[in-house]
């Protein structure tokens, strides 16, 4: 089996190879690509795949913004700890699902949707213990709907759906972890 660098080192080559020659040889481009094998160019996706893609990568940037967010305005150190795991996973997953969006025809947002920006716009105006509570609660949300639209997403064929399998452990963790906050907020009175 070949591994993911050698593949890309190899259709870099070709790539390369293919250039040259249309310069040489004076080959039409479009001619030089309707040779290439389908599995080194673009992947074919499904508008649903496109979406779910998109949307992960949104969610990925809202999570970073958030873990970010929670280390500066958070009070109890669970929270601050669970905002720096927040932006170290997320944004490798980010990475990870904007080499997908490419592999799949899809410019990858650069931003979160308007909705999770004002939900960054609204916990940012809160800081110490009502910060901590609403962050948790809004994290349980997030990770719960997440986790099942990931758990959806990987019972499909192709590489969303591998993608999505590798991102569940992690978004299972991040939950546990926002249920453990929220719990503790809950048992220790801070309402």
């Amino acid at each position: 089996m070949i591994s993911k660098p050698m593949l890309a080192i190899g259709v870099a080559a070709f790539a390369l190879a293919a250039a040259g020659a249309q310069a040489q040889t004076g080959t039409p481009k479009s001619r030089m690509q309707s040779t290439m094998p389908a599995s080194q160019s673009e992947t074919k996706a499904s508008g649903a795949d496109k979406t779910f893609v998109k949307q992960a990568i949104q969610a990925d940037l809202a999570e970073v913004q958030m873990g970010k967010l929670a280390q500066q305005n958070g009070q109890s150190e669970a929270v601050k700890q669970f905002g720096q795991k927040l932006v170290s996973d997320h944004s490798a997953n980010a990475d990870k699902a904007k080499q997908l969006a490419e592999q799949i025809g899809l410019t990858p947002p650069s931003e979160p949707s308007a909705k999770q920006q004002a939900e960054y716009k609204k916990m940012s105006k809160l800081s110490g213990a009502k910060f901590d509570r609403e962050f948790a609660r809004g994290m349980v949300k997030d990770h719960k709907a997440d986790v099942a639209k990931f758990k959806k997403e990987g019972q499909k064929s192709g590489p969303v759906a591998d993608f999505a399998k590798q991102t569940v452990p992690t978004l299972e963790q991040h939950l546990q972890m926002a249920q453990s906050i929220e719990q503790n907020k809950q048992t220790t009175g801070s309402k």
